[in-house]
């Protein structure tokens, strides 16, 4: 059975850190073939909250929430392993990041933009296609 953990940026163990990394290059990186910096110095700041869902010490599902300035979060990075996928891991990550009340931003791609909208995202602005060709939409939830 999958564990929910729930951790700031120093709270973080090195393999912890590693594991996650490792999830999201698996999937964003080599899956998607999008070569994009994907260590922006946002994980290990106080202020980032990592979530995810392991299971024999493997991470099957991740996101990160930063504070973006004004107060707003920012919901990103989520990520499923492909075996753990349809077992609606995201959703309850989701869940679990949303407890937090205020208002939230996200970068979506635009295939899983109905996943978002059943926790209260809306589209803000037209669609946007990414440096790799992945198209996006900004949405966002208010309180």
């Amino acid at each position: 059975m999958p564990t929910l953990h729930d951790a700031t940026g120093p709270e973080l163990t090195a393999a912890q850190l590693h594991d996650i990394l490792r999830l999201r290059v698996d999937v964003f990186v080599v899956e998607q073939k999008a070569a994009y910096p994907e260590l922006d110095g946002r994980d290990l700041r106080p202020d980032t909250r990592h979530l995810w869902f392991e299971d024999d010490g493997a991470v099957l599902a991740y996101l990160r929430v930063l504070l973006d300035p004004g107060g707003i979060r920012r919901i990103g990075r989520v990520v499923t392993a492909a075996p753990a996928r349809g077992a609606g891991l995201a959703g309850r990550l989701m869940d679990a990041a949303l407890t937090i009340p205020g208002e939230y931003v996200l970068d979506a791609q635009t295939y899983v933009q109905g996943f978002y909208a059943r926790y209260g995202f809306v589209p803000e602005g037209p669609e946007y296609t990414d440096d790799d060709g992945i198209p996006h939409i900004k949405m966002r939830r208010r309180p």
